[in-house]
């Protein structure tokens, strides 16, 4: 199964120094946070580190992109039910919101659902905004709508 990433968005959610102390001093890398996605319920999310922030961001891209999976929307603009996304001490409380109310989220959650493709929907990041549990939390909670949707349609 072949996918096309040309009309994949990539945001850049987080980069860190990280240092590496050696016999002869310091080394300096830099690790990459990025979250990919099409804007129409396809999103993954990856990490990447490496000596230079460009090939940090291009490795985590390459992550990201390997796993994609797709998320139901309802309308193409919001959640069908409210979900809490949990991970580590992250959770991220999600509610469907009424036409024009846009996405109020901050900063890794907004990245996550702008990628997704929701336009509207209200959220709460609770316990750590640790921008690395916040994204898994995030996605956590899309899984969760897309297992309620399957079963749905089972019944």
């Amino acid at each position: 199964m072949e996918k096309n990433f040309q009309d994949f968005e990539e945001r850049v959610v987080a980069i860190n120094r990280v240092t590496k102390v050696v016999k002869g001093g310091r080394r300096f890398s830099f690790a990459a946070l990025v979250v990919v996605g099409n804007k129409l319920g396809e999103v993954g999310f990856g990490s990447g580190k490496a000596g230079e922030v460009p090939e940090a961001i291009g490795k985590a891209g390459r992550s990201a992109k390997k796993s994609c999976y797709k998320v139901n929307l309802k309308e193409n603009r919001t959640i069908p039910h409210e979900v809490i996304g949990s991970f580590g001490a992250a959770k991220v409380v999600m509610k469907p919101a009424a036409p024009g109310t846009g996405v109020i989220a901050g900063g890794a959650v907004r990245a996550v659902l702008e990628s997704v493709g929701v336009k509207d929907i209200l959220t709460k990041c609770v316990g750590t905004r640790n921008p690395h549990n916040a994204v898994r939390a995030t996605l956590d909670g899309l899984r969760q709508l897309q297992l309620a949707v399957q079963k749905q349609q089972e019944a």
